[in-house]
Formats: structure tokens, sequence, C-alpha cells
């Protein structure tokens, strides 16, 4: 008797059209998506090999995007611009002694570090938000303390770039 019970447990899981039968709607769902899946692998991996040589890499973010010490490369900004339709321009670095490099470099100093978004070091190493103000040519700041300073010099850029946007 157990013998049948098990040659039939067996002839049910081999045969899915009875499986599909006993099985939920949200698990034929997730069954059928794991087959489309497998399907579309086998196919991607054909038509990566059938590609052209000369044919255009697909935009991605990598490495090469990132500038390490902090920021992005002009790659990375290229990519964005491509991607976004943005127009992005490099940090300024030097002193914001324009109205422009004021407003710019104000903005990015409160958007940044006036609430920042993580913490300044992580396992004793500066993160990609204490970079960020290197790369604008500002000191690392490595805790909360130098952000709120750094947030409160950029409310000072911002505050001359409007002097001199009435004058």
């Amino acid at each position: 008797m157990a013998e049948k019970r098990t040659a039939k447990k067996a002839a049910t899981k081999s045969s899915p059209a009875k499986t599909s039968a006993r099985q939920s709607p949200a698990k034929k769902a997730s069954a059928d998506k794991a087959t489309k899946k497998k399907a579309t692998a086998k196919s991607s991996t054909k038509k990566a090999s059938t590609k052209k040589a000369g044919s255009e890499a697909k935009l991605t973010r990598d490495s090469k995007t990132k500038d390490p010490r902090g920021g992005l490369t002009q790659a990375g900004r290229e990519y964005f611009n491509k991607k976004e339709g943005s127009h992005l321009k490099p940090g300024v670095k030097g002193p914001a002694d324009t109205p422009e490099k004021q407003k710019r470099k104000g903005s990015f100093l409160r958007r940044h570090f006036a609430n920042p978004r993580g913490p300044m070091e992580k396992d004793g190493q500066p993160t990609r938000l204490a970079l960020s103000a290197q790369a604008w040519g500002e000191p690392l700041p490595r805790n909360a303390a130098d952000a709120k300073k750094l947030a409160a010099k950029g409310a000072k850029l911002l505050e001359g770039y409007a002097r001199a946007k009435d004058a």
C-alpha cells in the first residue's frame, strides 16, 4: 500500500499538467514566470553570441563612472547626461568668486550636508557622501558636526549669490 502511494506521488510530481491543476493561481503565476525566465536566459545567450563586434555597448553604470576620490568622472557625467537628459558639470573646486559658482557650490553644500542622507564614515573609511565634499574642494567631513559646518558655508554662499543678484 505504501509503495502505491509513493509511486502515485512520484507520478504526480513528474506530470506538470496534474500539478498545475492543483496549484493556486499565485503559484501558477510564479511557475510561469520561472519558465519564462529560463527561456529568456537561453535566448539572450544566443543573442549575445550573434551580435556584431562593432555594435554600441548598452549604457551601464560601472566603476568608470565613479571617481574614487568622490563625485563622478567625465564618463559618469556623460552617462547621466545621456540617460537623464541632464547637463551635469564638474564641481566648483576653487573659491566661489562668481555668482554662478556661489549658487552651484552653495546649493550643493546645502542639499547634501544640511540633512545628510547617511554617515560620513563607515568602518573608518570616508563614505562617498563625504568624498563628494572633497571633490568640490571642501575639507573631508568626519562627522555630523562637520557636515553642518559645510551646510552653513553653503547657506552663506547662497546669501552672497542673492546679494550679487539683487545688486
